[in-house]
């Protein structure tokens, strides 16, 4: 059996003109987590579609385990579990039968399927709400415990895939931590997971690879310290410049600039450990000149070496120092 739970290699998909991915490759192993990180519409929900059988690709190969996915797109799912972007579709029930029948599906027997919604409710921190029923339009329960609901259901049962599409989105911030851990918990018990997501700072925390897709190409992959391309001293100097500002770039003369990017009205400059007190005085300066409203110096991010990659300034032809597929 292949030792990946996904493998995924030249994966191109057209929508008409429109590439919606291309030439993608990537690959999931037992017992971590890649994350594949994206604007929307980079490309990740079509990537998701095609893995689990719902989009067949215009190229490429994808195997889940030893199946080829492309050829027998039943057959790899029944390895795959996934959490789609949108809601699941639970009206009229509560999120223990919600998850008892996932559970059922997924070949638990009735004991073990309510073991394991209660298990995940407390993990989950959604008890007082496991015997609610989700009514129509959104009533009965919150999009936030819809949402753990549907996290709880696809992980009710070990599964050697779990394919995660942006599963924190309408959740409150106490709750994404316990299900950034009960993220890393599948994994650290054997199962690979996919997690899909354009929250950066967040999935840096759990991931073991990152995956960046912009506009449909993989433009950079590794680990997140191999992505970040700093060293762990640097720093974030964050300018916030005025309204209706046009183009700027600035040059300090005096200050080691080791990258800079914009992103609408903030200017961020990483900067080694070192220039700390140039920085400081460099952009009190500016402030003082009116070219800034204010700035803030704090440690460097993946996010600022994500935003990037991912910036529209960035050429399509420039590499990256992580311009490879994930452990290829």
């Amino acid at each position: 059996m292949d030792a990946d739970v996904l493998h995924v290699t030249g994966l191109t998909r057209r929508f008409g003109k429109v590439v919606a991915n291309d030439d993608v490759s990537l690959r999931v192993r037992p017992g971590e987590v890649v994350g594949l990180l994206g604007h929307n519409g980079a490309g990740k929900t079509t990537l998701v579609s095609q893995v689990v059988g719902l989009l067949r690709p215009d190229a490429g190969t994808i195997r889940v385990g030893d199946v080829d996915a492309v050829r027998n797109p039943a057959a790899a799912r029944r390895h795959v579990s996934l959490q789609p972007q949108a809601q699941a579709p639970i009206d009229g029930l509560t999120p223990r039968a919600a998850i008892e029948i996932a559970g059922r599906i997924r070949g638990l027997s009735t004991r073990q399927a309510r073991a394991a919604a209660e298990e995940l409710a407390a993990e989950l921190d959604i008890l007082p709400w496991l015997d609610k029923p989700a009514l129509p339009e959104g009533r009965g329960l919150s999009g936030g415990i819809r949402r753990l609901t549907a996290f709880a259901m696809t992980v009710a049962a070990p599964i050697p895939l779990l394919v995660l599409d942006e599963p924190t989105n309408d959740i409150d911030a106490s709750r994404r931590r316990l299900l950034w851990t009960a993220v890393r918990r599948r994994a650290d018990a054997g199962a690979g997971v996919l997690l899909v997501t354009h929250n950066v700072t967040e999935a840096e925390r759990i991931v073991d690879e990152l995956v960046v897709l912009d506009r449909g190409r993989v433009v950079a992959a590794g680990s997140p310290t191999r992505l970040r391309g700093t060293q762990d001293t640097d720093l974030r100097l964050e300018l916030q410049l005025p309204p209706e500002t046009g183009e700027v770039t600035f040059d300090p003369p005096s200050l080691p600039v080791l990258r800079q990017v914009r992103v609408g009205r903030r200017v961020l400059l990483t900067v080694p450990s070192h220039a700390a007190a140039d920085a400081v005085a460099w952009a009190t300066t500016l402030r003082e000149e009116g070219r800034v409203d204010g700035y803030s110096l704090a440690p460097a991010t993946l996010e600022d070496a994500y935003l990037a990659l991912t910036s529209p300034e960035q050429d399509d032809e420039t590499p990256t120092t992580a311009q490879e597929p994930a452990h290829v």
